[in-house]
């Protein structure tokens, strides 16, 4: 806690705050001050000092930082349940491990790098490090896993308003899990779920969701190039990830308490925001390719297709994919 009750002071205060003042108001020897200094510009924090007038923050590093975004997160329920990984293989796979030993709801894994992202179907997801937020978050919903074919949907919505709030771009969503913007993929959300072997019951979900931060184009592997986009390169402008983070989190949280009182007012919104709908696409179902029309979504957050036969049919995201016609989108 030194460290971070330094940073805090060093927050709360222009301008110079003197070596002395800071160790009589947090406490502290001159010593433990210093060192916590040290420790801050080790890990990115570029803290001034002058003689006879003491050290100023005078910039704050562009990596993930765990105190920080506790410290945008407040009061937040969720807020002490974050953690920030250096790397790890999958968030979802350390979100799973955490709670099948019992982590509560509001749990947050979130990593600078992933070795192994996974997205939906077994695929992929380039995890870079440094420049991208890769984040799950661990649910728990007492209810079938039938009455949670919206969790998908609503991440995905809850994820398109944090974005729009954390870097003033509001993208559309590729039905069911992808967000774009420019008919280029931003972020994949890829839901798990775990079942109480006894009642059939959810025992928890969990979300994960990378979002393209600050990439550059080189930072996406060449297969994937084409189809991918970052918000810097939308925007022009580097977003803060911690803040982005902060963002997300309440909207998720928001998601969690709202999942079933207010369902037809998420799936409206998401409805609403799913570039799918109105546009020829191509169901996938392994081998096979059916082209369709993509008419709406239903309540559940299935895709409704009418097929080149006139055949209708509602499409559930477990058994298909779907593409546009001449492209990702």
């Amino acid at each position: 806690m030194t460290k971070e009750s330094v940073l805090s002071l060093l927050r709360d205060t222009e301008g110079f705050v003197s070596g002395e003042r800071m160790s009589r108001t947090l406490n502290l020897s001159r010593t433990a001050v210093w060192k916590a200094v040290q420790a801050l510009r080790d890990e990115g924090y570029v803290i001034e000092s002058v003689t006879n007038r003491g050290y100023r923050l005078a910039a704050v590093p562009d990596k993930l930082s765990q105190s920080e975004i506790r410290r945008l997160l407040g009061d937040h329920p969720w807020a002490e349940r974050v953690q920030v990984l250096a790397e790890t293989s999958s968030t979802n796979t350390a979100a799973k491990d955490l709670a099948a030993h019992g982590a509560p709801e509001g749990t947050i894994v979130i990593a600078e790098r992933q070795t192994g992202g996974k997205g939906r179907l077994g695929r992929s997801f380039a995890s870079p490090p440094g420049v991208g937020l890769y984040l799950s978050a661990v649910l728990r919903p007492e209810a079938p896993p039938v009455s949670l074919l919206h969790l998908t949907a609503v991440a995905a919505e809850a994820t398109v308003e944090a974005i729009a709030g954390a870097a003033g771009v509001r993208p559309g969503i590729k039905w069911t899990n992808d967000l774009v913007l420019g008919g280029r993929k931003l972020v994949g959300i890829l839901t798990e779920l775990s079942l109480q072997a006894e009642s059939g019951l959810v025992e928890y979900a969990v979300v994960g969701i990378g979002t393209n931060c600050n990439h550059a184009r080189a930072d996406f592997p060449p297969e994937v190039q084409p189809i991918a986009i970052s918000l810097r390169e939308a925007t022009g402008c580097a977003v803060n990830r911690n803040a982005y983070a902060a963002a997300l989190i309440g909207q998720l949280h928001r998601a969690a308490n709202t999942l079933f009182t207010r369902k037809a007012e998420w799936m409206a919104r998401y409805a609403k925001d799913c570039v799918t709908v109105g546009r020829d696409v191509m169901v996938i179902r392994g081998d096979k390719v059916y082209p369709a029309h993509a008419d709406g979504i239903d309540p559940d957050g299935a895709l409704l297709v009418t097929y080149a036969d006139g055949r209708r049919e509602a499409v559930s995201s477990g058994e298909v994919s779907v593409r546009g016609m001449y492209g990702y989108v």
